[in-house]
């Protein structure tokens, strides 16, 4: 399915809402130990968009996200949304890691897509609370936000390449056009901006210790966002990058050389040495700052997947009636069904 300018892809997403609201939900009520309600699900159609799917190991694409009960609402879109655009679906695989056993998050998977093909991982905190250092928002200083860093030890070995994807992100295309990419013999594959600022990433004690800066000797560094990553599991482990991405983290918590939590530990390491893919593939910054959070209009140009990283999460600010006009966009993903809650609670 080709993605879709701007205006065409309202269209066809406001579309989708309307087809969509008439599939069947279940009603079981999932409570947490607590007396707080936790959050119901519509059940997502099964899509069955193309001819031919094959069902060999060589076809089935990995797909890596974390799992967390605060941004469960996310997850469910963004699975939601690769599901629907994908020409082979039952092609998917999801690998979900998790900082903790959450049986109603999993039976909130199960419930809403129950076809799917998913394991989940359990990912160590302890492995990196030592090593993470204050941030400037409390939310990338969470364990789990590093657990990308660990995704070549957490998966099994037949898992070669995997597609990392944020859970504050739609998808409006074909993920296997950006899961095809040739790596070009590069670890990772990521749009790539080179007009931003790369400086601003890192602090100036960093930029006045030329022990620190010439990391970046004999490389061009540009910014890449790391919520959205095909990996060569194989070569990561080779490499030995998570080992390369911990040894920054330790320098960080000698001397503050940065503020924003897991991604310059990754700029460090491979900033000027991946593969560039096109723009489209991360509309990153729909969030806003990490201050803040303020609307963010779009990029001009193609579209393929949107990224509300940043402060601002779309569900959080339709739910407050304050939405950002690009809020409109994600919300025909959203399966959330606070009517399911109001009638059986």
């Amino acid at each position: 399915m080709a993605s879709l300018p701007l205006l065409g892809l309202l269209s066809l997403l406001l579309t989708t809402t309307t087809a969509t609201s008439t599939t069947a939900v279940r009603h079981g009520i999932i409570r947490k130990p607590s007396s707080d309600v936790f959050p119901m699900f519509r059940e997502a159609p099964a899509f069955r968009n193309g001819d031919n799917c094959g069902s060999n190991a060589s076809d089935i694409i990995h797909i890596a996200m974390t799992l967390d009960a605060n941004y469960l609402r996310g997850t469910m879109a963004a699975v939601f949304s690769v599901l629907q655009h994908s020409t082979c679906p039952e092609n998917m695989e999801f690998h979900f890691l998790w900082g903790k056993y959450e049986p109603e998050v999993l039976e909130s998977i199960n419930s809403t897509f129950p076809y799917l093909n998913f394991r989940v991982y359990s990912f160590d905190p302890n492995r990196v609370r030592g090593k993470i250092s204050k941030s400037i928002r409390q939310a990338l200083d969470q364990p789990l936000n590093y657990a990308r860093i660990y995704l070549a030890d957490i998966l099994p070995p037949e898992v070669k390449r995997v597609l990392y994807l944020d859970s504050d992100l739609v998808v409006v295309d074909d993920v296997l056009k950006l899961w095809e990419v040739d790596l070009e013999g590069k670890v990772l594959a990521a749009p790539e901006y080179c007009h931003a600022n790369f400086t601003k990433y890192f602090t100036d004690l960093f930029w006045s210790d030329k022990s620190l800066a010439s990391t970046f000797d004999g490389r061009n560094p540009c910014y890449f966002n790391t919520g959205v990553m095909v990996v060569d599991v194989d070569k990561w482990r080779q490499g030995e990058y998570t080992q390369k991405v911990e040894e920054w983290m330790a320098v960080q918590k000698q001397k503050r050389i940065y503020t924003l939590g897991s991604l310059p530990p990754f700029l460090l390491v491979l900033a000027g040495n991946i593969k560039a893919v096109d723009h489209r593939w991360n509309q990153h910054g729909l969030g806003g700052d990490n201050i803040e959070g303020k609307c963010r209009s779009l990029h001009p140009g193609p579209i393929s997947l949107l990224h509300w990283s940043g402060k601002g999460k779309p569900w959080l600010r339709l739910d407050s009636r304050k939405p950002c006009i690009v809020d409109h966009l994600w919300a025909p993903f959203d399966l959330y069904s606070p009517s399911i809650e109001s009638l059986e609670g």
